[in-house]
C-alpha cells in the first residue's frame, strides 16, 4: 500500500430530523470513518462545541480508533446540525450557520506530512477562517488533492468551486453538479473534456445515481459501472461519501481503474442497502479490501 498519510478535512455533524432522531454524518466524516474500517488511519480534521454533540463525536471516534489529533474544540461555537424538515413529504436542510467547523484554526494543526493526499469538499469552506486554514494546509504540504463537490445551497459560489479545481488532481461529482458547474456545455463528454482541458486534473469520478458511475482519465480512458438491479435499496444518504472513500483505497493500493470502480460501486451499493451513512460493524468491510 503507498504510505501516504491520508487527511480528511471538513465538516462533522449531526442531521436532526422532526421526530427526535439524530444522525451523526457529514461528507469528509462519514469517509474517515470508512478509510478508519479500511486500515488506512487518516488524519481527520474538523472541530466541535463544548457540547453533548461534541462529546458524542470525540467518544464515537475514539471508540472507532481513530486520530483524534486533528479534532479541534470550540468553547464558544456549537457543533454542526443539520435541522431537516418535511414539506409535502419532501425533505429540507438548514445547514445551521457559525458551526464550530467553520472556524478550523491552522495553528491548532498537528504535524502534517508533505507525502500525503489531502480530500475536502466544499461546505466547510462557506467560512473564511476554515477556507484560509484548508489554503494554509495546501500551500505548507503540496499535497495531492481529491476534491468532492458538494453543493449545498446557499452554501456554494461557482467562482470558489472553479479556483479549487486548479489545484484538484483527482475529481469527484455527479451529474447534477457537473451540470451546475459547466453550464456551458450540455453533453456530458464535452464537458468533461472541458475540465481536462481548462484544470490540472489527473481523474474525474462522475456518479450517476442508479445508472452507477464513469471514471475519466487524463490520458482518455473511461469506464463505467452499473450497480446491480437486485439492490434493496434503504437509505441512499452516504452512497456518495462511501464511493469516494473507495477511491482513495484505490488510490492507497495502486489499484488499477476498472478494479477502483467496480470497488466504490459495489461499496456504495452495500451502504444503500443499510440504514445510515456508516456503521459500526466492522465486519462489513472485511470483503471490500480482498483484491
Amino acid at each position: 500500500m503507498n504510505n501516504s498519510q491520508v487527511i480528511i478535512f471538513g465538516e462533522v455533524l449531526f442531521d436532526c430530523f422532526p421526530d427526535g432522531n439524530v444522525v451523526l454524518g457529514g461528507a469528509p466524516f462519514n469517509v474517515a470513518w470508512h478509510l478508519q474500517a479500511f486500515g488506512v488511519s487518516p488524519l481527520f480534521i474538523s472541530r466541535i462545541g463544548n457540547d453533548i454533540y461534541g462529546e458524542t463525536i470525540q467518544k464515537a471516534m475514539a471508540d472507532w480508533g481513530m486520530n483524534l489529533s486533528g479534532l479541534q474544540y470550540d468553547q464558544f461555537y456549537p457543533t454542526g446540525i443539520v435541522q431537516v424538515k418535511f414539506i409535502d413529504n419532501e425533505p429540507s436542510y438548514d445547514i445551521v450557520e457559525n458551526s464550530a467547523y467553520d472556524f478550523i484554526d491552522f495553528s491548532m494543526l498537528p504535524n502534517l506530512a508533505e507525502n500525503s493526499i489531502l480530500y475536502h469538499g466544499t461546505l466547510a469552506l462557506r467560512n473564511s477562517i476554515s477556507a484560509k486554514t484548508l489554503e494554509k494546509i495546501k500551500t505548507d504540504i503540496s499535497p495531492s488533492i481529491f476534491l468532492d463537490v458538494n453543493l449545498r445551497s446557499p452554501w456554494w459560489n461557482s467562482n470558489v468551486i472553479k479556483s479549487l479545481l486548479k489545484q484538484t488532481s483527482s475529481l469527484k461529482l455527479n451529474e447534477e453538479e457537473l451540470s451546475l458547474l459547466i453550464t456551458e456545455k450540455k453533453d456530458i463528454n464535452e464537458a468533461i473534456n472541458y475540465l481536462f482541458s481548462t484544470y490540472p486534473l489527473n481523474n474525474i469520478t462522475l456518479t450517476k445515481g442508479k445508472a452507477g458511475a464513469i471514471a475519466f482519465t487524463r490520458d482518455g480512458i473511461s469506464k463505467q459501472i452499473s450497480p446491480s438491479q437486485n439492490i434493496a435499496v434503504i437509505d441512499t444518504v452516504g452512497a456518495g461519501d462511501a464511493f469516494c472513500s473507495v477511491l482513495i483505497l484505490g488510490m492507497l493500493k495502486n489499484w488499477d481503474i476498472s478494479t477502483t470502480l467496480t470497488k466504490a460501486q459495489e461499496f456504495a451499493s452495500a451502504i444503500v442497502e443499510r440504514q445510515g451513512a456508516t456503521t459500526n460493524d466492522k465486519s462489513f468491510y472485511a470483503s471490500f479490501l480482498k483484491e
